[in-house]
Formats: C-alpha cells, sequence, structure tokens
C-alpha cells in the first residue's frame, strides 16, 4: 500500500492537531537509534551461571532476560 504524500507544514499541523498521521508514515524502514540488538559471545564461569539460572527461575525469565537486566542495572547506577 502506497502512502499519501503531503507537505511538511501540512503534516506539522495535523500533528500538532493530534489528528492520525500514519497514513502519511511509512513505517516499514523505521528504526530506534541505539537500541539495535548486538550479537556478543561472552563465557561466565559456572558459579555465576548457577546464580542467573537461580534468578531466572524464580523470576520465571530466561537468564539472558537476567544478565541483560543485570547488566543494564549496573550501567545506570555507575552512569550517575
Amino acid at each position: 500500500m502506497k502512502k499519501q504524500s503531503i507537505k511538511a507544514k501540512i503534516f506539522d499541523q495535523k500533528f500538532d492537531k493530534g489528528e492520525d498521521i500514519s497514513k502519511y508514515l511509512d513505517i516499514s524502514k523505521a528504526n530506534r537509534p541505539g537500541l539495535r540488538n548486538e550479537k556478543i559471545n561472552i563465557s561466565f564461569p559456572s558459579w555465576m551461571m548457577k546464580s542467573v539460572d537461580k534468578e531466572a527461575k524464580k523470576l520465571g525469565v530466561t537468564r539472558e532476560f537476567v544478565i541483560k537486566q543485570w547488566i543494564s542495572d549496573k550501567i545506570k547506577q555507575v552512569a550517575v
């Protein structure tokens, strides 16, 4: 489906009025800067993974989620 075209000024006016502007957007190529995933390969000692797995089981989530959350928490903590 081809998106409709309008001038930027009209688009801005519609947006400012709170009108639905979705028919003017092509979100097929949209991205959120800084949120693209990057794969890494990292090895942890088994004693660390036991702790991660215990927390994951307690929360009902994956070990990957726990690791991401712990690293995110630490980054926020040291960024202050």
